[in-house]
């Protein structure tokens, strides 16, 4: 398994925004998509957003541009099922990106309503569905077709599958930047229990050690539900607890609801930082909107670029 602090790094060679005249500047980064959103009665926790970053020791970025775009994805939706079409589809987790070259992909989410039996891995919009930087978990039916992670790949991977099933009323965690998802435990109903999302991964570019992009737990009805997975994942509803959703700012993956009259856990928001040494840092840096901070790092003097929501980055 690849590092958690070099995920994506290999990937940044050669990307730069040019804009005549302008200095080019290296940036470390690392860049956080937005989770998946549990929506099916009894499913399988949501992925976590994919985590892509060259910090430390990675491939840096390298921007020529006086204005950069960043984005930060918004964390699938809360919706309440039997949802179907693109109200549903909103579900999926958001890419978070720096320009249009370093790119994270949304955490997939259970979308049951297009399953079919017949064909549990053929079906396209199924697969769009719970595929993502995570993969979504399968629902308490024992099925095939857990999501996959990683999709579209990166080297190293930008996150895991979700857990491969658990039988009748024993849904699986939705995978994480750190690991695949797990699987429920089949006893017999009702008190068989769903599996834990997968666990996210650490990364220190902030200046304080952070884990991010933790899976959602499996949802369940008369057993115990998934926990979310470190790193923001939110826990499976059951029949005395809904399930919770993604932690914002951590690309934590939505929890599967307990019941068909349960409202979705919408997934957690993303995060975008960039850093660079103080002595190479341009005098014009700077972020917008002013929700975004630009701060110095105590003991090394970096300066940090934070994005919570999508914004500009100057130079």
């Amino acid at each position: 398994m690849p590092l958690n602090t070099t995920r994506g790094a290999g990937s940044a060679t050669g990307f730069g925004f040019t804009t005549a005249g302008v200095k080019p500047v290296d940036f470390d980064y690392l860049v956080i998509a937005g989770g998946g959103a549990g929506t099916h009665a009894l499913g399988g926790g949501s992925g976590g957003g994919g985590m892509r970053s060259s910090f430390p020791g990675g491939t840096k970025v390298t921007i020529k541009k006086v204005n950069t775009p960043i984005t930060v994805g918004a964390g699938g939706s809360a919706i309440t099922p039997p949802t179907t079409g693109p109200t549903l589809a909103a579900a999926h987790g958001n890419d978070s990106s720096i320009g249009t070259s370093i790119i994270s992909a949304g955490g997939g989410y259970w979308n049951s309503t297009q399953y079919d039996p017949s064909t549990p891995n053929t079906n396209p919009t199924n697969a769009a569905a719970r595929d993502g930087g995570s993969g979504a978990g399968q629902t308490h039916q024992s099925q095939t077709n857990t999501g996959l992670g990683n999709v579209p790949p990166t080297s190293p991977p930008q996150g895991f599958p979700g857990g491969p099933g658990g039988g009748s009323f024993g849904a699986s965690g939705g995978g994480g930047a750190g690991g695949a998802g797990n699987n429920g435990t089949t006893p017999g109903n009702p008190t068989n229990n769903s599996g834990p999302g997968g666990p996210g991964a650490a990364n220190s570019i902030s200046g304080t050690p952070v884990t991010y992009a933790g899976g959602g737990g499996g949802g369940q009805y008369g057993g115990t539900a998934g926990a979310g997975g470190p790193g923001g994942g939110g826990a499976g509803g059951n029949g005395s607890a809904p399930g919770q959703a993604g932690q914002v700012n951590t690309g934590g993956g939505g929890g599967g609801p307990a019941a068909a009259s349960s409202t979705g856990c919408g997934g957690g928001s993303g995060i975008v930082y960039l850093r660079i040494p103080a002595a190479n840092a341009p005098a014009t840096l700077a972020v917008a909107p002013g929700t975004n901070t630009l701060t110095t790092d105590g003991p090394t003097g970096d300066k940090i670029c934070t994005f919570t929501v999508s914004g500009t980055l100057t130079i």
